[in-house]
């Protein structure tokens, strides 16, 4: 198991510029981006055993990262072919 978070700029590695930018200008990208990043960290202590969690626990937020980085990788996408 791997201990290294996943951050939006590891998911997304060439896309560094276009994410800064869409933090500057669209609410509902930096919502998204909070909320992964939020998750992404809590699950990333949990995996450090800085916190402890049930398995249902972690597998419920790994859904969650998941399930955002399919709302994040559609608005990614829409700002590269706009650009």
């Amino acid at each position: 198991m791997s201990h290294t978070p996943h951050e939006l700029h590891n998911e997304f590695p060439d896309d560094a510029d276009l994410l800064h930018n869409l933090k500057l200008s669209d609410s509902h990208f930096v919502i998204l981006a909070e909320r992964y990043h939020s998750t992404n960290r809590e699950i990333h202590r949990i995996e450090s055993e800085v916190e402890a969690a049930s398995d249902l626990r972690v597998e419920d937020l790994k859904k969650q990262r998941l399930s955002l980085l399919d709302e994040i990788r559609p608005i990614i996408n829409r700002a590269k072919t706009s650009a």
